[in-house]
């Protein structure tokens, strides 16, 4: 009787504390995270850092984006932007940094996260912040119609050299082309002067220059981050990438 009556006193001491461990709210709860891809790839990179995110309690929706001209683009983001409850952390890539940069101006949005993205100032155009600095690389190829596309034979190196190359010869096959519209297309706002911005320099990147990474992130006062990483550190390395983008949530009340 002794036994049963401490098994019984015990019990009642530890439902309750699992009862508060279960109801404890996850960190991410009522926060979403809505993710731009950057020109020449589509948001499957993004599968192992919406993981991360969405077991958190975060909810994630990565954009479409057609990467015909830069209002498109935006109009794009902006709709799924509509489609959220609650306050939204938007992180963008590569040229998806000028989407966020002007779709980002909405009250919703709290927080900006630029992934080895580009950051352009109103009046800038994307093509114009790549040229300012001399670029790592040569291998975005116009077409005779408007569109680039990334060169298949330096995909790996230049792209993604920390991928196995059986996955970027896939992401080369696959890739998504973009437009001289796109790139060549004039910034209208740039909500990083109203809201917290955090960053990610890739430091071994060989797409985008990590010192126009470090001067464009300079500029707009945001949080670096660096990691020894090429452009592709979404995929190579996305429990870091996933920890900024919490970090950038963490400002959300």
């Amino acid at each position: 009787m002794r036994m049963l009556s401490s098994l019984a006193i015990a019990m009642a001491l530890t439902v309750p504390m699992f009862a508060q461990a279960a109801d404890a709210p996850q960190p991410g709860a009522g926060k979403s995270v809505v993710i731009v891809p950057g020109s020449f790839v589509d948001g499957s990179g993004w599968r192992v850092v919406h993981d991360i995110l969405i077991h958190k309690g975060y909810k994630v929706t990565v954009v479409h984006q057609g990467h015909e001209n830069l209002a498109a683009d935006v109009a794009e983001a902006r709709e799924v932007l509509e489609q959220q409850v609650g306050p939204v952390v938007l992180v963008g890539h590569s040229s998806g940094g000028g989407v966020i940069s002007i779709a980002g101006d909405r009250d919703k949005v709290k927080a900006l996260v630029y992934v080895s993205a580009l950051q352009p100032e109103v009046g800038e155009n994307m093509a114009q912040l790549i040229g300012s600095m001399p670029s790592p690389s040569d291998d975005i190829k116009p077409s005779r119609d408007g569109h680039l596309f990334f060169d298949r034979t330096k995909f790996n190196a230049d792209f993604a050299a920390d991928l196995t190359t059986n996955r970027t010869d896939f992401m080369a096959a696959s890739q998504v082309p973009a437009t001289t519209a796109l790139f060549g297309g004039t910034v209208w706002a740039a909500a990083w002067h109203k809201k917290p911005t955090y960053a990610v320099v890739s430091t071994e990147d060989r797409a985008l220059s990590p010192d126009l990474q470090r001067w464009m992130y300079k500029r707009a006062g945001s949080k670096v981050t660096e990691i020894k990483a090429s452009h592709s550190v979404y995929i190579s390395q996305p429990e870091a990438v996933a920890k900024v983008i919490e970090d950038a949530a963490s400002v959300i009340k």
